[in-house]
């Protein structure tokens, strides 16, 4: 046992050594012009890589017209590898590395000449996958622009391994698991899942020196104080329970650090630090032991009409800035202090706070003044073979909810919060509200109840036009 111990320790050092040699070797060629550019070029015009906000704006006006990425399936995958294979089978490499439990084609994407080698895989959780669109987007953002000075240097210091899809079964049913029930992230030691084999025998073969993976965190995921939501955490990734900082380590945290620069523009305030302790059966955790340093990108709850868009568009700017910072070399000048100054995630996150009505809750008790605290689960549903984003809905909390944050939040002041007691009610109406202090509503406004509300204003004794209704 000691003299296995001496050896592991023995090849980690060496693993580190070789890592950072290799890192010393490519930022010695991005000075010299070797890989087209040179450590300098993040700020020389005509070979930099474009800002961040300028990244966005390019995905705005190329991005692959696919559907949102919950959306996705394998058949969709499979029409996009086929398509980079016919676009250019002299810039792209594409094998099926194995199948999944189901007998579905796990694929492996290869771009770049690079001695510097990067694996990045995504949807290890079928319902994870706001970055496997983004991975498409960025390989097709570098073939149409391979000829541009900074994206022939990026080309020239890197080779991307990416997969796109590890789990593939578990996208078809938009659930975590594979076909045989196994959360793959939790079977790096045993390899019990073929997908898990064969994302093991991948990193092997090609030794990558830095290693991207890919996720979906809980909608309820906050961030800070008071909290936001965490539309991305980060993670540079342990490899031991004492979370030693070795090379590999500090490059990570750095990457972090780049990508919460890259970030912050568009989500200020709204980035957090995932929780880094070693969990012994994770494939993030092994991988990073086995000699590829690698970086959890955690995509989370975010507002708008388009989160899924904006998740993906937010990966791609990520990968993209942080792959060409390791290109270039500038990833040594990032400051790990801006990852660790990250807030660390948190949880509790509503997905809609209607603030200070007078709830009549429908339970016969007197009207009170409250906040009405909902939480959401977002799912696919299917219906006659199409896919569609649902969100299910249920009152969370009532009371004084100043310290709570959320997604959405409504101005109630003034109004009237009541349970949507008939269906047909519509905005607009007007109404008279049942009496149940004899027999309370069927539905009430209570925690742990459906979020059907209606939003009142009163019109008169007794009377009411109907705001809003909140339904999903």
């Amino acid at each position: 046992m000691i003299c296995m111990g001496l050896h592991t320790s023995r090849r980690r050092r060496l693993t580190a050594l070789s890592l950072s040699l290799s890192i010393l070797a490519l930022a010695a060629c991005a000075s010299s012009g070797r890989t087209g550019g040179a450590a300098s070029s993040v700020t020389r015009a005509g070979v930099s890589m474009p800002a961040p906000t300028a990244l966005g704006a390019a995905w705005d006006a190329e991005r692959l017209p696919l559907a949102p990425a919950p959306l996705l399936r394998h058949a969709d995958i499979e029409a996009q590898v086929t398509a980079l294979t016919a676009l250019d089978p002299s810039f792209f490499s594409v094998e099926p590395l194995g199948r999944s439990v189901e007998g579905r084609a796990i694929y492996h994407i290869a771009a770049g000449r690079g001695e510097f080698s990067v694996l990045l895989w995504s949807q290890m959780h079928g319902d994870e996958a706001s970055a496997t669109p983004a991975l498409f987007d960025l390989l097709h953002y570098l073939h149409r622009h391979r000829d541009r000075p900074d994206v022939a240097r990026f080309l020239g210091a890197l080779t991307l391994h990416v997969v796109p899809m590890l789990n593939p079964d578990g996208a078809e049913r938009f659930t975590r698991r594979n076909a045989q029930g196994i959360d793959i992230n939790r079977d790096a030691l045993r390899l019990q899942t073929p997908e898990g084999r064969l994302l093991k025998d991948l990193r092997d073969r090609v030794q990558a020196k830095l290693g991207f993976n890919l996720h979906n965190q809980n909608w309820r995921t906050a961030v800070g104080r008071p909290p936001r939501p965490a539309t991305i955490s980060l993670l540079s990734v342990a490899f031991d329970e004492a979370r030693t900082i070795d090379g590999g380590r500090e490059l990570t945290r750095r990457v972090c650090a780049v990508i919460r620069e890259a970030l912050e523009p568009f989500i200020p305030g709204q980035i957090g630090r995932y929780d880094d302790e070693f969990e012994v059966r994770a494939f993030g955790d092994n991988v990073t032991k086995w000699g590829t340093p690698t970086v959890l990108i955690e995509s989370g709850p975010i507002g708008g009409e388009s989160p899924d868009l904006a998740l993906t568009r937010l990966n791609f700017v990520a990968l993209l800035t942080a792959l060409d910072a390791v290109a270039t070399g500038a990833v040594h000048q990032a400051d790990p202090a801006r990852y660790e100054a990250l807030p660390e995630n948190g949880s509790g996150l509503m997905h809609t706070i209607v603030r200070g009505g007078r709830i009549i809750a429908g339970t016969g008790v007197a009207a009170f003044t409250a906040d009405v605290g909902i939480a959401g689960m977002r799912t696919v549903r299917e219906r006659g073979g199409e896919r569609a984003i649902a969100w299910t809905t249920r009152i969370d909390d009532l009371g004084d909810l100043r310290t709570s944050g959320a997604l959405n939040e409504i101005d109630a002041t003034g109004l009237v919060v009541a349970p949507l007691y008939d269906e047909a009610i519509d905005e607009g109406d007007e109404i008279t509200l049942p009496d149940w202090r004899e027999k309370p509503a069927a539905q009430v406004v209570l925690p742990g109840q459906p979020a059907r509300l209606l939003l009142l204003e009163e019109r008169g004794p007794g009377r009411y036009r109907v705001r809003k209704v909140l339904a999903p």
